[in-house]
């Protein structure tokens, strides 16, 4: 395999994803991953007729995010048409995997110059659900198929989290200590600029700006505030989880049936609902060398782990052990972790589990604070770890994530 080289990574800023709230939810998905195309072109000097591929994370293709949103995204953004595009659905997992398929392809030799990355706009996404239910669509648990909820059954990842949380002997205090010290870290970092490299303005049609900085951490959080939070979950654990009536509680108790729970996840302490794009350019060595290029990093290696179906949020660690141990490496010798912080429990098991030290894991904040655009994610966290790793003068960074159904992709990079 020849070597996958990071050349520049950018994000947009992530907007509040409520319709009449965030400063992206007017736009049209295609313009979020424009503006990071663009970004990555004209920073580069990238002619991109010599763009072999767009390989693009949307993790719900309905609607205005349908039609191959990375194909699309390219055109709009004045791409070469020579720059074919595709687009795949891992869930949260997604644009780790659009970066992992780039560098394989890079890696193959079937490819020189593969541009990866994502966008979702989540608030869009519960327009989208609520149309299909309207129509009768809403098909819940399992995509409507009995059969597969017979032998998985499949329960709401909020649910999961508490449960998970009930069986690791995981508190409330423990979670919201952790989403607290997220809004402070990223505080910290966008006080200090540490995300201006990556961050790129998304424009209005009219060329103004539409939002140039994060738009959904709330540095006054204070641990009294967050105490006072009700549970978000409680209620959903016990609504039908699919046309039969049972309920998402059920589901889980099929599989662990002595397991019993009471929610401490909330809005506080579990991933924000956001509108972002994200993108990586990665090239050849000897397309670095034609273009003149100096690489920022490169792809160590990649990794993809299933786990239980049911409780869903468990990959991420047998994720990174595999990645680990693929590359030779320990866990003392990563730099900077990235773990997505779809609720707080993924983040506390996770640094339970791997026996870390904790001020690598999330150093700028993480998606409580900062927010989950669930198809890109993977991509910024690869940005943001590749940023950080280049301001502190790390050399190895380990991205991973859940994903729905159980999943969890894990990338290992290099700064050069």
């Amino acid at each position: 395999m020849s070597a996958a080289y990071i050349i520049d990574a950018v994000r947009t800023p992530r907007g509040i994803g409520k319709v009449g709230k965030g400063a992206l939810a007017h736009l049209h998905p295609q313009v979020l991953g424009a503006a990071v195309l663009e970004a990555l072109a004209n920073r580069n000097g990238l002619d991109t007729a010599a763009v072999d591929d767009v390989i693009w994370s949307t993790a719900v293709q309905k609607g205005r995010q349908a039609g191959n949103l990375g194909r699309l995204s390219a055109l709009l953004a004045g791409y070469d048409v020579k720059a074919s595009g595709m687009t795949l659905d891992r869930a949260c997992g997604g644009a780790i995997t659009s970066v992992a398929l780039a560098a394989g392809q890079i890696g193959s030799g079937y490819e020189d110059c593969v541009i990866a990355g994502g966008t979702d706009m989540m608030s869009l996404h519960t327009t989208v659900f609520q149309e299909e239910a309207a129509a009768g669509l809403a098909l819940g648990a399992g995509a409507g198929n009995p059969d597969l909820v017979a032998r998985h059954p499949l329960s709401h990842q909020g649910v999961c989290a508490d449960a998970i949380a009930a069986m690791e002997g995981i508190t409330r205090a423990d979670v919201d200590a952790l989403g607290l010290e997220s809004q402070r870290r990223a505080k910290v970092a966008m006080d200090e600029g540490r995300f201006d490299r990556s961050v790129v303005p998304v424009r209005n049609p009219d060329g103004s700006v539409a939002l140039a900085i994060d738009e959904f951490p709330r540095p006054e959080t204070t641990a009294e505030g967050l105490a006072q939070l009700r549970p978000s979950f409680d209620g959903v654990a016990d609504m039908p989880a699919d046309r039969d009536g049972t309920t998402f509680r059920a589901m889980i108790q099929r599989k662990y049936p002595h397991l019993q729970w009471t929610g401490i996840h909330h809005a506080g302490n579990s991933s924000g609902v956001v509108d972002g794009s994200a993108a990586v350019l990665l090239a050849s060595e000897a397309f670095v060398e034609k273009q003149g290029w100096k690489p920022r990093g490169r792809i160590v290696t990649a990794v993809n782990v299933g786990d239980c179906p049911t409780l869903m949020l468990n990959a991420p660690v047998p994720a990174a052990r595999k990645a680990l141990a693929r590359a030779g490496l320990t866990v003392d010798d990563i730099d900077v972790w990235e773990i997505n912080e779809a609720f707080a429990v993924v983040a506390e098991k996770f640094m339970r589990d791997m026996k870390m030290d904790r001020a690598k894991v999330n150093a700028n904040g993480g998606a409580i604070a900062l927010g989950h655009p669930i198809g890109a994610t993977g991509a910024l966290l690869i940005g943001t770890a590749l940023d950080e790793l280049e301001r502190t003068g790390g050399k190895y960074g380990l991205i991973t994530m859940c994903a729905a159904g159980g999943m969890a992709p894990a990338i290992i990079i290099e700064r050069l």
